[in-house]
């Protein structure tokens, strides 16, 4: 095997450079009282199904925001933040509607009360909203609710084996980020309510509940977990058994799935279909293998067409400390520990790896921060801290070549703040939110994620902006709320046969 080293030679400067990064971010839109906003998706934002940097996600409550993929990682910052600026600038007209800035929701009202996302009288908006509906049925609404960031990831010339290796090592050493950047420790006891969930409460009232050393229990068994999926085996050993475990997943159905149905007996929809999985976009992961599609082309059949043309991280926490969910220098150790997953060896996983991975993403989750907590690593038991610290020391060489790429000195003091981190819990955001918790709010998870969220706000409707970049959001709201009228009007299947059409196996590919 070649040496790390003559990899990152092998990668030059070009390419290294040309690295883009972009952003999925997800938060709830909350009322001042900061109970959840159950006014549709505010109109002066644009459409939700054709604006390219606005959407929602599960619920209308539900704000998705997306920049661009850049080459610069302050680009990518900057437009986040810009859309933030836009939003909240909107929201303020509507009754002083905020974000929330925590991954776990605030107060909920009762699960069938919170509303679906909509996006207009189209076939393919209609399916949207009955997916969602689906989602209702099988995992129940709240678990929906949970907010995150998705870092989208590519580097020129890579091919579909190069993103596969890639993601196999970032599934091992999945638990780094999780440690390092998990920030959801606690949460409100109304999101757990009617389920078996082992926490322990924070306050008196048992309002607040939480685990004393979690990281992220929006990664543990509480969060975007399905008894369903973990029958799911997916290896990450190439495209095409990547592929056909999907497929699988896509077309075969579940008993529990067909009870309910894709009609109910006054023929409203339940679901778009009764399959283990509705389309691929319900398999839930820490990370995907992503290509864009054309339009109306199933995702499956675009990744067996055209391969992988980047991947998408997705366990990443709100950040409830910074007012956009991210800074910069996490964003630079992502791309140090991407590039570090790119290049290490990484041999095929196996049935018995990928149980012991799920077993260290709960862990972790779960007691990340627990002194002495040790995980398993080929049937070995390993402190999580000696083997995080392991992983950093191997990213050395991987900042400092793209330090280099830059001319700057930031992805070392990225990494060099990760080490730092992962040697002083205490300074984790997990054990920040904790201790703000205790110290401001009286242990209250609510209480603490409502101050932040007026800070979050504060600052970005303090923050400078001009005439010119509020003509050019205006702009496209409208644009995108005429292009979602000339889909509806451009419709000419009943949905029905607009259904049954983009459902069949034929639309997957082979």
């Amino acid at each position: 095997m070649s040496t790390l080293q003559e990899k990152i030679s092998a990668h030059t400067p070009e390419r290294l450079a040309g690295i883009r990064r972009g952003i999925e971010k997800e938060g709830l839109r909350v009322l001042p009282t900061c109970g959840l906003a159950l006014t549709p998706h505010p109109l002066a934002l644009g459409s939700a199904l054709t604006h390219p940097r606005i959407t929602t996600d599960y619920s209308e409550s539900q704000i998705e925001l997306i920049t661009q993929a850049h080459l610069g990682v302050q680009d990518c910052l900057d437009e986040l933040t810009e859309i933030h600026q836009f939003v909240y600038r909107v929201l303020q007209a509507q009754a002083g509607e905020m974000l929330w800035v925590s991954s776990m929701p605030c107060n909920l009202p009762t699960d069938e009360t919170i509303p679906l996302a909509r996006y207009g009288s189209s076939n393919i908006g209609r399916a949207k909203s009955i997916y969602r509906m689906g989602l209702g049925h099988r995992y129940g609404r709240r678990m929906q609710t949970i907010s995150g960031i998705h870092y989208n990831w590519s580097m020129p010339g890579l091919g579909s084996d190069e993103y596969f290796a890639l993601i196999r090592n970032f599934r091992r050493h999945a638990f780094v980020l999780l440690y390092l950047f998990g920030a959801s420790p606690a949460l409100c006891s109304c999101f757990v309510q009617g389920r078996e969930h082992g926490l322990q409460p924070l306050d008196d009232a048992g309002h607040s509940l939480y685990l004393p050393h979690a990281t992220s229990l929006r990664m543990g068994r509480l969060g975007y977990q399905s008894d369903a999926q973990a029958t799911l085996a997916v290896s990450y050993n190439g495209l095409e058994g990547y592929a056909n475990s999907l497929h699988a997943a896509l077309t075969q159905p579940y008993p529990a799935y067909e009870t309910v149905g894709v009609r109910n007996p006054g023929g409203d929809y339940n679901q778009l279909g009764t399959s283990l999985l509705q389309i691929e976009n319900e398999f839930y992961g820490t990370i995907r293998p992503k290509r864009t599609v054309h339009s109306g082309e199933r995702p499956l059949h675009a990744l067996r067409e055209r391969g992988v043309e980047y991947v998408e991280v997705r366990l990443m926490d709100l950040d409830p400390f910074v007012p956009v969910g991210i800074t910069a220098s996490t964003m630079r150790l992502l791309d140090v520990f991407l590039l570090h997953c790119l290049l290490q060896d990484s041999p095929p996983d196996t049935p018995e790896e990928i149980a012991e991975l799920k077993h260290n993403q709960h862990l972790t989750a779960e007691r990340g921060r627990e002194p002495g907590l040790c995980l398993q690593r080929q049937g070995r038991s390993v402190a999580l801290v000696e083997w995080g610290a392991e992983v950093l020391a191997q990213c050395a060489p991987l900042a400092a070549a793209l330090d280099a790429t830059h001319g700057v000195s930031d992805y070392g003091d990225a990494l060099r703040s990760a080490q730092a981190l992962m040697a002083a819990p205490q300074d984790t955001p997990s054990a920040r939110v904790l201790d703000r918790m205790a110290r401001q709010h009286d242990q209250g998870f609510s209480a603490f994620a409502c101050q932040q969220s007026r800070l979050a706000r504060d600052t970005l409707l303090q923050a400078p902006w001009s005439d010119a970049q509020q003509v050019r959001y205006e702009d496209m709201a409208r644009t995108s709320l005429a292009a979602q009228k000339a889909i509806e009007a451009a419709d000419s299947l009943p949905f029905e046969a607009w259904r049954a059409q983009y459902m069949a196996v034929e639309g997957l590919g082979v």
